[in-house]
């Protein structure tokens, strides 16, 4: 690949890891509610299961999509569903702040699933993969998916570390609730425009 398709590729996947979305608003919960070090597998989960995704839409998962444009929409549906659910566990979560009382954070593989049910991953691996290994050469896609994990994890670990700063303003039980709500409305704000594009 040129050097400056490299960089380009580099820059499209800071300003796609970084921006708000699902994940991000996920990790910012999870930094508030547990803090950085437990969710660190939240963060690898994210980073592999991208990366696993991507390699599989390089490879020629989308062909299923063309050949049967009834199961994207399923899987349209799906997300949708799936991120309601999320929004909704996150925004009648207890609001408490003793560790023992909360539930566990997002585990590795929890997070490696999910990107394949979020809907801007699948925009993401979906560009990536035809701007930047458009004649899909296994080289190629391997390539885009390594240069996604180089800079995927900086931008999710910036997401989880703005939420544990957050954790001193949300000290009080009600301040949490609320974070939380915030943190559901938004999650549901960056997917909608995914789902019903």
């Amino acid at each position: 690949m040129p050097i400056d398709l490299l960089l380009a590729l580099v820059s499209f996947a800071f300003v796609s890891t970084i921006t708000p979305g699902p994940n991000n608003f996920m990790l910012m919960t999870s930094g508030a509610n547990f803090g950085v070090r437990k969710t660190i597998p939240h963060m690898l989960g994210i980073a592999a299961g991208f990366a696993f995704m991507l390699i599989m839409v390089g490879l020629g998962v989308v062909a299923i999509f063309e050949a049967f444009p009834l199961v994207y929409d399923g899987l349209r549906i799906a997300c949708l569903i799936y991120m309601l659910y999320l929004a909704w566990k996150i925004a009648t979560s207890s609001g408490t702040t003793k560790v023992e009382e909360k539930g566990k954070p997002i585990s590795f593989m929890q997070a490696a699933l999910f990107q394949w049910v979020n809907p801007k991953a699948w925009a993401m691996a979906l560009s990536a993969v035809s701007v930047y290994a458009p004649d899909q050469r296994p080289e190629a896609v391997l390539l885009v998916a390594a240069v996604f994990v180089v800079v995927n994890l900086p931008s999710v670990s910036t997401w989880a570390w703005l939420g544990s700063r957050m954790n001193r303003l949300i000290s009080r039980p009600s301040h949490l609730r609320l974070f939380n709500s915030v943190m559901a409305v938004l999650l549901l704000l960056s997917v909608l425009p995914a789902v019903f594009e």
